[in-house]
Parts: structure tokens; C-alpha cells; sequence
């Protein structure tokens, strides 16, 4: 509930900022002007919607497999599409080298859930089977659609800004003062859409847990990734920077996330436990500075954090 209610009061917070913004640029370029920005910055988007699964089926390698081909994958993927009330999602596999998965789709009926062969291999049938339930979440709470509905206001700010700054306007001084403002508020929005983000993760861990699937498990495979996506050579990883916020973890911060995690396996097992999961309800998460800011800019919240997260939603 209360990941709810903060996803609520974010989208509330969004759509205040644009409905203040609108008054004042209605005021300063005209209803036609603005209205002209928010059109531009909704078909972009709606371009990127719709052509998005084409372009991340060509930049994530995806081919889809099937049944007779990955017998046991479309099972768990069918399985716990029918717990969640969803239509089976297609599924594919990607030749991306780093063990990962992702799903996306426009809408429910459109829904795809893919796999890398790396992460088949890294992972147990209950660690794989707890990343699919959060990828199905993700479809069945439709995160796609949410966050390129929040992506429209630091757009429509962008070109708000770029507007003002470069206005012809008589009253220069005053139209560059509010270009300024409107290109911070376009970072504000932009890191309020991150925010957004992690609480997507979040209710997505949460979801896959509602599916069946023990906390530990996908405790045990978020741990799992971290460490395979740290063994990934970095040039192979920037070329996916672009994409991360597909992943079910953030790749790019493995390397920084590893020596957080070595603490809460306390066998050295290299998987955790359920043990090992109660003992984190009880303690204190401390994050450093620079581990706050690096979660603050990114996609997925902070891995410790996360488990720390998982480590409550078990009995």
C-alpha cells in the first residue's frame, strides 16, 4: 500500500508541476505555444512507444523461441502469467553477453518477456523462476506505459526551456529567467521520474513474491546477477547504458555493489539463504554518501536496499 500511495503522490506532484507550468508559459507564449510543445513532446513519445519494441528487439539481439524449443522456460513464464491474470507474454531469448532479463510491450496482449543465455546458466529454476515473476509484474502493472506517462513532463519542460532561453521576446531578462527555471524544473522532473522508477522495481520485487516465489529466491538472484554482471567487460557494458532501465538489475553499478553484498552472505555460499534474509530484517541499512547519489541518478534503487526490502516480505 504505502509503495502506492508514494507512486500516487509522485504522479500527483508531476502533474501539479506541468498544470503551474502551463499557466505561466499560457501566459508568456501564448495557449497555441504551448500547446504546440506538449503536442511535439507527446508524439515523440508516442513515436518511442510504438516503435520501442522493434528497436530494443534489434539493439537486445532478441530472437523469440519456442515451446518445443525452451520447454521449461515457457512453462514458468506461462505458469506465472496465468497467476497474475495476464495473457502469456512471448518469449524470447538475447544474445546479449550479461545475465540478465527484461520484458516490454505496449500493452497487455503485447506483452514480452526475454531471458539472456547467460542468465539461464548463472541462475537455479526457483532464482530464474522469481526474476520472471518480476518481469511479468512489470506487464502486469503496466511500468511501460506509467513511466512514458511521467517522461512527458521533463519533455514538454526541455522544449518549454529551449523556447524561453531562446526567445526574441522584447522582455529578454524576464523570458531567460523562466527558460532557467523551466530547465530546472526539467531536472527535478527528470529525477522524480527516476524516483518513480525505483518504486516500479520495487512493486515489481513485491509482485513476484504475491506470484509464489520465496523472497530468497529472488533475493539469492539479484545477489547472483550483481556479481555476473561484474565479471562483464566494462566496454561491453557501456554499450548498454542505454537500455539498463530494462534490466532487472542496474549493470553499470555492479562493481560498486559488490563489497555492500558480500556482507549479507555470511556462509560465503555465493547464494542467500532464507537464514541469511530474516537476519537482514533486523539490521540497519547505511549507505554512504556517494552510494545515495549514485541511487538518487539511477533506474533501479540500491541493491542492499533492495533486499534489504525483500527481507520484509518474508515469513
Amino acid at each position: 500500500m504505502w509503495l502506492q500511495i508514494r507512486m500516487y503522490l509522485l504522479m500527483a506532484l508531476m502533474f501539479a508541476i506541468i498544470y503551474a507550468v502551463v499557466i505561466v508559459a499560457a501566459s508568456m507564449i501564448g495557449v497555441g505555444g504551448f500547446f504546440f510543445y506538449t503536442m511535439f513532446a507527446v508524439f515523440l513519445l508516442g513515436v518511442q512507444y510504438f516503435l520501442g519494441p522493434k528497436m530494443v528487439e534489434m539493439s537486445m539481439g532478441v530472437k523469440y523461441v519456442s515451446k518445443s524449443e525452451y520447454p521449461e522456460l515457457h512453462r514458468m513464464v506461462e505458469e506465472l502469467a496465468k497467476e497474475a491474470g495476464i495473457p502469456k507474454p512471448r518469449v524470447g531469448i538475447s544474445k546479449l553477453p550479461i545475465p540478465n532479463a527484461f520484458a516490454f510491450g505496449r500493452w497487455l496482449s503485447d506483452g514480452r518477456v526475454c531471458v539472456t543465455e547467460e542468465i539461464m546458466r548463472l541462475l537455479n529454476r526457483d532464482e530464474l523462476r522469481a526474476v520472471l515473476g518480476h518481469e511479468i509484474s512489470h506487464l502486469k502493472h503496466r511500468d511501460v506505459t506509467v513511466i512514458t506517462m511521467l517522461s512527458v513532463v521533463p519533455m514538454v519542460l526541455w522544449y518549454l526551456a529551449w523556447s524561453f532561453m531562446w526567445s526574441g521576446d522584447r522582455n529578454r531578462g524576464n523570458t531567460a529567467l523562466l527558460g532557467i527555471v523551466a530547465f530546472l524544473l526539467y531536472f527535478i522532473t527528470n529525477l522524480l521520474v527516476l524516483y518513480g522508477s525505483r518504486i516500479r522495481e520495487y512493486y515489481a520485487d513485491r509482485g513476484s513474491v504475491k506470484l509464489g516465489n520465496p523472497p530468497h529466491a529472488l533475493a539469492s538472484a539479484l545477489y547472483k546477477l550483481v556479481y555476473g554482471s561484474a565479471k562483464v567487460n566494462r566496454e561491453a557494458l557501456k554499450q548498454m547504458e542505454g537500455y539498463k532501465a530494462f534490466f532487472v538489475n542496474d549493470p553499470s553499478r555492479a562493481h560498486n555493489e559488490i563489497m555492500e553484498l558480500r556482507q549479507i552472505d555470511m556462509d560465503l555460499s555465493g547464494t542467500i539463504d532464507p537464514h541469511e534474509l530474516s537476519a537482514l530484517r533486523t539490521r540497519k541499512v547505511r549507505l554512504s554518501t556517494s552510494d545515495k547519489l549514485m541511487e538518487l541518478l539511477s533506474t533501479h534503487p540500491n541493491m542492499l536496499k533492495r533486499i534489504k526490502h525483500l527481507s520484509t516480505l518474508s515469513s
